[in-house]
């Protein structure tokens, strides 16, 4: 039997072309882009295909979007083996984070890719990725079950959990890592899969599609000099149920009395704030300092080694299912799709 692969087409740098009056990059429709990567007949597969129309750039992605590319692999979830997303890579992450929250108890392959320059450029990345890609989203174990069973990131030479991954660089064709969590696969001459690393957790249960979220989230950037009136005003706002607070090194923020209290007073009105750090590695560490204990104290949810594009995704997720402040609070600490690692210190 033939691996069977859904391709879904988003958009992004992946099928664009120049405008030849403006120079610039635009999104273009997907027989260009198969066009250009003949290579795909020799992997002998059947390939479908499903394109976003128009075709986006990934800056102009929006929740309603990530709730087309799940319903699109759900309603075709039992006719194909393995699912291939292409979208651009500035919001690639956000995309991969919440699939992961999205399809729970997924069982196949959603191998989400792209490039750094278009699939018609001389020495685009495009093809490579792509086949590399299909490759993955087609691979078994030595039990004829799909070698990958979650959402992941292809690129470059390395495959990556998806809401473990981060955009890193917009010139380089390695655009992408994961910096608390080690690759799933790692591409030269061959493909060799980390068996440890991918995730063979299931309960069992059937695929569990949640299309729901709540974009009343918000997200704080600290800075030396933040003043009492700007944070406050940013506390402030009167929709907002969820803040990801992205805080110094090790999870600290300032010990003065007028921070704890802008903090305290917006718990205490039911908005849920979660501890991220800034850092590109590393965890947040509640006890280690006194600002990171402050914040415990005060009732913000560590984040732990979570990134924050996973973060603000799970907080739209919890939200999204209905949830109250202190289910989420529960659930935000909780590793429920393989995007944090919970570590006592």
């Amino acid at each position: 039997m033939k691996p069977r692969i859904l391709i879904i087409y988003t958009g992004g740098t992946i099928g664009m072309i120049e405008d030849l009056n403006t120079h610039t990059l635009k999104p273009f429709d997907f027989s260009h882009l198969m066009d250009n990567v003949p290579k795909v007949k020799m992997l002998n597969y059947d390939i479908d295909n499903i394109q976003f129309q128009p075709p986006l750039d990934s800056s102009d992605m929006h929740t309603a979007h990530w709730k087309d590319i799940a319903r699109s692999i759900v309603e075709n979830y039992d006719r194909y083996d393995g699912f291939v997303v292409l979208h651009g890579t500035d919001t690639m992450a956000y995309t991969a984070s919440a699939l992961s929250f999205m399809l729970e108890n997924l069982r196949k392959p959603v191998i989400i890719t792209g490039s750094q320059l278009p699939i018609g450029e001389v020495r685009t990345d495009g093809e490579e990725n792509l086949i590399t890609a299909l490759q993955i989203a087609a691979a078994t174990d030595s039990f004829g079950l799909p070698m990958v069973r979650e959402v992941a990131i292809l690129f470059d030479n390395f495959l990556w959990r998806g809401n473990r991954s981060t955009k890193r660089s917009a010139d380089n064709f390695n655009a992408f890592e994961s910096s608390n969590y080690p690759s799933l696969a790692q591409i030269g001459l061959s493909i060799h899969f980390d068996t440890d690393a991918l995730n063979r957790k299931h309960s069992g249960e059937e695929l569990r599609p949640h299309y729901e979220l709540d974009t009343t989230v918000a997200a704080i950037d600290l800075f030396p000099g933040i003043s009492p009136t700007t944070l406050r005003h940013q506390l402030s706002c009167p929709s907002v149920k969820g803040i990801v607070l992205r805080t110094f090194g090790a999870g600290n923020a300032p010990t003065a009395k007028w921070f704890a209290d802008a903090l305290r007073e917006t718990i205490e009105r039911g908005v849920v704030i979660m501890n991220v750090t800034q850092c590109g590695n590393g965890s947040v560490h509640t006890n280690r300092y006194m600002g990171g204990d402050m914040l415990s104290n005060l009732g913000v949810v560590p984040g732990h080694d979570i990134t924050f594009e996973a973060a603000i995704t799970k907080m739209m997720h919890l939200f999204g299912l209905g949830l109250d402040a202190t289910e989420v609070v529960r659930r935000l600490e909780q590793n429920i799709a393989g995007e944090l690692t919970v570590a006592n210190f």
